[in-house]
């Protein structure tokens, strides 16, 4: 009876911070969108495709930065706190936030010296973006650390806050300060200047959340190191949020790369506006993550069935309401951003269906990670990356943008599918809704 009011406890703790996740994500994605509307509506489809190459790349140069400890502290300081193992939760921290400054800088001397050899062949804006740009990688790559040190410890409106609000709502606020208070012309360097003074004002925001949510014992404890253990479970959690962010990107990538930068914005605004279907998933899995890690050390199988059929049956609901509404409005939502963005609305519709489709499989990636089987997962992760490059390669020579949408698409759901064979084979666990017929 005990354990049973403990994993009740749990279910609960689970739904209560999910929804309370999902409330600071809901204000962050409407900081966001409100800051792509100011710099789609301030600057040219062109320009904005620039900014959104230029972010893309960036954004999977900081999850290789951040050597995969973003994840893997989910599951080193809850079992290091359950022990009270303080020396090692101290260590663990500091070996990731040290590494993570090296190698954020060794890709800024690197990127830098890169775009000065190439400086010819690139346009002046695009060439000061990235430049600029660069400077985020090791910003971020401390930020999304510092936020799961503060998931970790049980702060999941501190963790999820730095990133999604303070962020998004001070490069909102640059933007309107700059073009309508003192009309300045905003290009895509200087939105990308903004992004990196906002993101250095998250990660203090992030830091304070950090001291504020740490263990009393933590602060005196002298460090330990398990760097090889930490290696070891780090090294294919790098390459599953590399790789994952990739996925997420290819589109805007592959057109950005062949020249088309204003289809690459175009598709950019699309591609986020669906991926507003995953975000009641993201916003449960802040606390599904570290849960799915004390079950499996707990050995408690059948409860953690029951948290993954729950949580995906919760993802489902949410994503269909969401999807159906955002397919409705696809049109006439694009329209707001400029007439330019209207060619995105079949992209739109292609990605609104895969995302929801996704969302009925659950979080399969985290019960992956949490669970040990980070090699696997980084495997299919590298598969679905590679399908999504070739046929997007392939599809968007044929259709452009719709090709684009058709190969994330399909290879969302192959990929998925792949997944949850995985688990079942590996772990005898159902995912998504399936488990509903179990």
């Amino acid at each position: 009876m005990h354990n049973e009011a403990v994993d009740s406890t749990q279910i609960r703790r689970v739904a209560r911070g999910g929804i309370a996740a999902f409330a600071i994500y809901m204000a962050g994605v409407g900081l966001a969108y409100s800051s792509q509307l100011a710099i789609a509506r301030i600057v040219s489809a062109e320009t904005y495709g620039i900014y959104a190459y230029v972010l893309a790349w960036m954004s999977v140069l900081a999850y290789l930065s951040a050597l995969g400890f973003d994840t893997a502290l989910l599951r080193f300081l809850p079992a290091y706190e359950t022990e009270r193992a303080w020396p090692l939760l101290r260590g663990v921290i500091q070996y990731a936030e040290r590494r993570a400054t090296l190698v954020g800088t060794v890709v800024i001397v690197i990127g830098v010296s890169v775009v000065m050899l190439r400086a010819e062949s690139l346009s002046p804006a695009l060439k000061d973006t990235f430049l600029i740009g660069f400077t985020l990688v090791p910003v971020w790559a401390l930020l999304w650390i510092r936020c799961s040190v503060a998931r970790a410890f049980g702060g999941v409106v501190l963790a999820v806050a730095p990133d999604r609000i303070v962020r998004d709502g001070v490069l909102l606020s640059l933007v309107f300060i700059a073009s309508w208070g003192l009309g300045w012309n905003v290009n895509a360097p200087f939105v990308m200047m903004a992004m990196f003074v906002s993101s250095a004002l998250a990660l203090g925001t992030a830091t304070t959340a950090v001291r504020r949510l740490q263990p009393g014992a933590f602060a005196n404890a002298l460090p330990a190191y398990a760097a090889s253990t930490w290696r070891l479970t780090a090294l294919p959690l790098v390459v599953i949020g590399a790789t994952g962010i990739l996925m997420n990107r290819t589109g805007v990538l592959l057109l950005g790369w062949i020249g088309d930068t204003k289809s690459a914005g175009v598709y950019s605004l699309a591609f986020s506006i669906a991926f507003v279907v995953a975000l009641p998933q993201t916003a449960i899995n802040t606390l599904f993550a570290p849960t799915v890690s004390i079950l499996f050390t707990r050995k408690d199988q059948a409860m953690l069935q029951v948290l993954i059929t729950k949580s995906s049956s919760w993802n489902l609901c949410a994503a269909a309401f969401i999807g159906a509404s955002l397919l409705i409005l696809a049109e006439p939502l694009l329209a707001w951003f400029g007439e330019d963005y209207v060619a995105g609305v079949p992209a739109l519709r292609i990605l609104l269906v895969g995302q929801v489709i996704a969302a009925s499989a659950g979080s399969q990636m985290h019960v992956m990670t949490m669970t040990g089987n980070e090699r696997g997962a980084a495997a299919l992760l590298i598969a679905g990356v590679l399908g999504n490059i070739i046929t997007g390669v392939a599809l968007i020579y044929l259709f452009g943008l719709v090709g684009a949408a058709i190969a994330s698409t399909m290879t969302l759901i192959v990929w998925n599918v792949a997944m949850a064979l995985f688990i079942w084979r590996r772990l005898n666990l159902l995912s998504g809704v399936l488990a509903l017929f179990r």
